[in-house]
C-alpha cells in the first residue's frame, strides 16, 4: 500500500471520538488484549480501571451473548458461556432495570438507604415479579425494605433456578461516578454497593456481581467497608501493556476500515484468521511480537521522531510519552493521539514520504495530554489544584521545593474550600484528597494516583501526559501545548 491509501485507511479506521464510550461493541470491534482475561471471569466481582480503559466497553460486550460467546473461546473461559447477564447500574438511561442518578438522589434524600436501594435494583434484575410490577423505584425499595424475609426467599430462590439450569446470573455495574454528584453519597452508594457484591460471593453460589469502577472510587467507598478487603483479593485491573495497544491498532487497521482497504492491509501480512464474517483477527505477531509490530509501524510512521535515531524510535516514543507516573497508558489516549498524527499530516504533510509523519506524533500526545488533564479535573478536581502552584517549574523537582511552594500557595486551606463548595448544584463531582494538610501524604497519593513518579535519586517528576498540559517544563522534553 503507498503512504496515501495506508493514511487514507488510517483516517477510516480510527475512531473519531476517542473521549466519549458512544460506541456499541460489535464482533469486528471486540479486541481481546492478553490482560484482560481475569476480568472477564464471572468469578471476579471487582474490575478497576482509570478513564480510557475498556470499563464500559466490557461492560457492554458482557451485556450481549455474541460477544460473550466470542470472549469466551479466545480466553478459554468456559463459565462465561453458560451466563446470563443483566446490568445493575450503567450510563444508559435503563428505569426498568436500575434508577437514573436524579432518582438516586432522591431516593437518598427521601431516607432510602443505599442497602435497600441496591437490594431492590437486585430483585428487578433476577425479575422478582412483586417488584416488576411497581412502577417507580420509591416503591420498590419501601417494599424491600418491608421484605426481609421476601427478599432473602427471592434471591435463595433465583440460586437454585439458577443452578438448576446449569447459569451464573451476572448483574454488571457501571458508569459509578455517574451515581450521585456529591461524592460523599457516591461513596455511600458505592459502599452499599460493594456489601452486597461480597453477600452474593459468600452466599450464593450462582448470583454473581461484576462492579467496574475507577480505583480512587473502590478505595474511597471501601474506606466504609471495612471488609471491601475481602474483595481487593478477588479483583482484577484493566490494564494494557504496549503490545497490547499495537495490537489493539492493528485490530483496528484490519476491522474497521473500507471492505477494500482493510483487506489490501491484511493482505500484506499472512496469518490472519477470519473468524466470522466481519471479524478478522491479527497474526500472532501483530498481536504480541515487539519485533513485528515494531516493523509493521515503521512502516506506517518511518523509524525515528526525526532525522535519526537520537531523536527517539517511533514505535517506543509514543506509548513512551503517554504513560502515567505507573507506566500505563490508556487505549483511548493512544488511539487519539494517533487519531490526531493522522489530522496533522493531512493537513500539514500530504506529500511526506511515510502515512503518518513524527511531527504528528508529537502534537498528538500534546492533545493527549490535554484531554488527560481535562478529565482527571473532571474525576478528581483537587488534582489540578494540587498541581497548579508548580506550573512554569522543569522536573525533576526537589519534594522540598514542592512543599514550599504548596505551603506558600497555602494549598490545604483551598482544598478544604473546594471540599465544602461541593454539592448536589455543583456538576462536578468534588473530592478531596486523605489528607490535604500532610503535603508528603499528598505527594504519596499524588504518586498512587500516577499524576506523580519518584526518581531513584528522591526527586519528583511528572510523566509528559500530565506535565505537558499542565505547562511543566522538562529539559529535552515534549514541549507544553502553547497558549493560543
Amino acid at each position: 500500500m503507498s503512504p496515501v491509501d495506508v493514511r487514507a485507511l488510517l483516517d477510516e479506521a480510527l475512531p473519531g471520538a476517542t473521549d466519549a464510550d458512544t460506541e456499541v461493541p460489535s464482533p469486528h470491534t471486540l479486541f481481546t488484549p492478553t490482560s484482560h482475561r481475569l476480568a472477564l471471569d464471572p468469578e471476579v466481582t471487582v474490575v478497576r480501571g482509570g478513564r480510557g480503559v475498556g470499563k464500559t466497553f466490557w461492560f457492554r460486550s458482557l451485556l450481549r451473548r455474541k460477544l460473550r460467546l466470542i470472549a469466551a473461546e479466545e480466553y478459554q473461559i468456559g463459565r462465561l458461556t453458560r451466563v446470563s447477564a443483566t446490568a445493575g447500574f450503567g450510563a444508559d438511561l435503563e428505569p426498568g432495570l436500575y434508577p437514573s442518578s436524579s432518582s438516586m438522589h432522591k431516593l437518598l434524600e427521601s431516607g432510602s438507604r443505599p442497602a435497600d436501594l441496591w437490594n431492590s435494583v437486585l430483585l428487578v434484575a433476577l425479575g422478582v415479579s412483586e417488584l416488576r410490577e411497581l412502577p417507580k423505584w420509591e416503591e420498590r425499595v419501601r417494599w424491600t425494605r418491608d421484605n426481609p424475609d421476601a427478599r432473602d426467599a427471592a434471591v435463595a430462590r433465583a440460586d437454585r433456578e439458577a443452578g438448576a439450569a446449569g447459569v451464573t446470573r451476572l448483574v454488571l455495574f457501571d458508569a459509578l461516578e455517574h451515581l450521585h454528584r456529591e461524592r460523599a453519597q457516591a461513596d455511600r452508594l458505592v459502599s452499599g454497593l460493594l456489601r452486597l457484591a461480597l453477600e452474593m460471593r459468600l452466599s450464593t453460589r450462582n448470583l454473581r456481581f461484576k462492579v467496574f469502577i475507577r480505583p480512587d472510587m473502590f478505595e474511597s467507598g471501601g474506606r466504609q467497608f471495612p471488609d471491601a478487603s475481602k474483595l481487593s483479593a478477588n479483583a482484577a485491573d484493566l490494564t494494557w501493556s504496549t503490545t497490547n495497544l499495537y495490537g489493539l491498532f492493528f485490530h483496528h487497521l484490519g476491522n474497521r476500515g473500507s471492505a477494500e482497504r482493510s483487506a489490501e492491509f491484511r493482505a500484506q501480512r499472512e496469518g490472519w484468521r477470519n473468524e466470522t464474517v466481519d471479524r478478522h483477527l491479527p497474526p500472532a505477531g501483530l498481536l504480541v511480537d515487539p519485533g513485528v509490530q515494531k516493523e509493521e509501524f515503521t512502516k506506517i510512521a518511518g523509524p525515528y521522531m526525526g532525522a535519526n535515531f537520537r531523536k527517539g524510535h517511533t514505535y517506543t516514543w509514543l506509548p513512551n510519552h503517554l504513560m502515567d507516573g505507573t507506566e500505563q497508558v490508556s487505549p483511548r489516549s493512544f488511539l487519539s493521539a494517533l487519531r490526531t498524527a493522522v489530522n496533522v499530516t493531512l493537513g500539514d504533510y500530504t506529500n511526506h514520504d511515510h502515512a503518518v509523519h513524527f511531527e504528528g506524533i508529537r502534537r498528538g500526545v500534546q492533545d493527549a495530554s490535554g484531554t488527560r488533564v481535562l478529565e482527571i479535573g473532571e474525576d478528581l478536581p483537587w488534582v489540578k489544584t494540587a498541581i497548579a502552584p508548580l506550573r512554569g517549574e522543569q522536573v525533576p523537582i526537589e519534594q522540598s521545593e514542592v512543599i514550599r511552594r504548596w505551603e506558600t500557595g497555602e494549598l490545604s486551606q483551598k482544598l478544604e474550600r473546594e471540599a465544602r463548595r461541593g454539592g448536589i448544584d455543583d456538576e462536578q463531582v468534588r473530592t478531596g484528597p486523605r489528607n490535604p494538610d500532610a503535603y508528603p501524604e499528598l505527594i504519596g497519593e499524588l504518586i498512587e494516583l500516577g499524576v506523580m513518579r519518584r526518581r531513584k535519586d528522591g526527586r519528583l517528576d511528572l510523566p509528559d501526559v500530565y506535565r505537558i498540559a499542565f505547562s511543566i517544563g522538562r529539559k529535552g522534553g515534549v514541549p507544553k501545548v502553547k497558549a493560543p
